[in-house]
């Protein structure tokens, strides 16, 4: 059997779920194929979902619900043995309509993305549908299914997890980097626990486990999702799970709701393009959990992804715009490689210099606020930025800081994500997302928005600039005179 589409998503979880709901809100129709035979709807997995993929979700359809029905913690609290070292409390909503992070279980948000996708008629799914063969060539890609069924896509985005080695080989892509060898269990468990609903804990080395750390997150329902690294020769037949779990909730009665144990990798992909064929998501890069960069940035990849192949199969993307999917993600996971790793480097030390430095810092942090910087259990999701993007109009003027401190943002310029706020008609990102937008002190001829007060103050914009917003509402260019702005566009479409 034959089939032909548009676009070809491979991986119905929540990366490929993302990636056929923004191209259909762009009008492009896709097929949806999965190796499963249903939706697997157990466990938290990826729990943490950042404001700004939030907002990605909001344009996709969902992002409300899924923020409504998450979990907002308001502080971090770090633990060392039995003392507290440090607590933070995470900025408000802000501008944004989002607060900074939610919680809520991957198989919950992959439903209410399910829900939407039922709704949508330009989205076909299909499961148990096993892709071997990814083929692809000078006019589309080829997709073979153990099934029997064939299709013939104009472009394919490979969304298929971890477990992608077959045919990230058949793209030639190599998946370099490394495994480690401690392991984590995971259990969600069902209590009540009295001022914990709203708190994330860290603790390192604590009694009931020793030389390791465990991570205590709040979910919806009562429900609590707790980490342990355990060692590479952990044995859960012979662990006693309610000691671990009494060892931090005490006598209170709770309910085991679903656990796992699992190690991870870190990993990137030589390549996010091959021709007609993209990836995304954890068949794109592998990272620690710390930091909860996993799923945030593969939901990323899928709002990069879309928008590019929607410009592209309507005719109005240039020769270099796919390219750039694999310029500006493929950087985008190197850097967070980089964090996590470091956050590794520190969390499990695999040498005496770097044991001694964490043990220095740990003992020091509790009464030196300088040391606190140093105690790394995992910086937090945040937007990638784009200032060497062959789509991005430099502005010499506003030239790019590089990584901001924990918690802060890029200041507004070329190549990074424009700051949401409220403006009329709506929210500029919303409004940005509809197709490119200028932002002016006076009309324009194409589709634009005119600078009030409020706006040039969020922006930092300067007297007579128009600023160039592309449709995944990153900033394209500055500009000061009103011709520039034809090359300005075409350099983001990629020509």
């Amino acid at each position: 059997m034959s089939v032909r589409t548009p676009v070809a998503v491979l991986g119905n979880g929540p990366v490929g779920q993302t990636t056929a709901l923004l191209l259909a809100r762009r009008g492009v129709p896709s097929l949806l194929l999965d190796t499963r035979p249903h939706r697997d709807l157990s466990g938290s997995r990826s729990i943490c979902q950042q404001r700004d993929v939030l907002d990605i979700w909001d344009f996709a359809g969902p992002g409300r619900r899924i923020a409504a029905e998450g979990v907002t913690w308001t502080t971090a609290r770090t633990f060392h043995r039995d003392r507290e070292l440090f607590a933070y409390t995470l900025p408000g909503h802000g501008k944004s309509p989002f607060p900074p992070f939610v919680n809520i279980s991957q198989a919950r948000t992959e439903q209410l993305l399910d829900e939407q996708i039922a709704g949508e008629p330009l989205i076909e799914a299909r499961w148990g549908q096993h892709v071997d063969r990814v083929e692809p060539d000078e006019d589309g890609v080829t997709v073979g299914c153990a099934s029997g069924l064939e299709v013939r896509a104009d472009y394919a985005v490979a969304c298929t997890g971890a477990r992608s080695a077959e045919l990230r080989a058949g793209l030639g892509i190599d998946f370099t980097g490394r495994s480690y060898d401690d392991r984590f269990l995971i259990c969600d468990i069902r209590a009540e626990l009295p001022g914990w609903a709203n708190e994330r804990r860290f603790y390192f080395d604590p009694a009931w486990n020793p030389g390791r750390q465990v991570l205590i997150h709040p979910c919806p329902g009562s429900t609590f999702r707790i980490d342990w690294q355990v060692p590479a020769d952990y044995d859960p037949a012979t662990d006693v799970l309610a000691d671990r779990i009494r060892a931090i909730i005490g006598d209170r009665p709770y309910e085991i709701v679903w656990k796992s144990v699992y190690r991870f990798q870190s990993r990137v992909a030589s390549r996010l393009r091959v021709g007609r064929v993209l990836l995304a998501g954890d068949c794109a890069h592998l990272y620690s959990p710390f930091g909860a960069r996993g799923l945030n940035s593969g939901v990323a990849d899928a709002e990069n992804a879309a928008w590019k192949l929607a410009y592209v199969l309507n005719g109005q993307g240039g020769p270099g715009l796919l390219e750039s999917y694999h310029d500006e993600r493929h950087a985008a996971a190197l850097e967070n490689l980089e964090i996590t790793t470091a956050t590794m480097d520190f969390l499990v030390p695999n040498d005496e210099a770097r044991r001694q430095h964490r043990l220095d810092v740990l003992a020091r942090a509790a009464d030196d606020p300088a040391a606190r910087a140093e105690v790394d259990s995992g910086r937090l999701s945040e937007p990638f930025w784009y200032p060497n993007s062959p789509l991005t109009t430099v502005d010499p003027s506003r030239p790019f800081a590089g990584r901001p401190a924990r918690g802060a943002v890029p200041s507004p310029a070329p190549g990074v994500l424009v700051p949401d706020v409220p403006v009329e008609g709506g929210r500029l990102r919303a409004l940005a997302r509809e197709g490119f937008l200028s932002l002016s002190p006076c009309d324009l001829p194409e589709r634009h928005l005119r600078f009030t007060p409020a706006l040039r103050d969020a922006l930092g914009a300067r007297e007579g600039e128009i600023w160039l917003l592309r449709p995944d509402a990153y900033v394209a260019a500055v500009l000061t005179d009103p011709a520039e702005l034809p090359a300005a566009r075409a350099r983001a479409l990629g020509f």
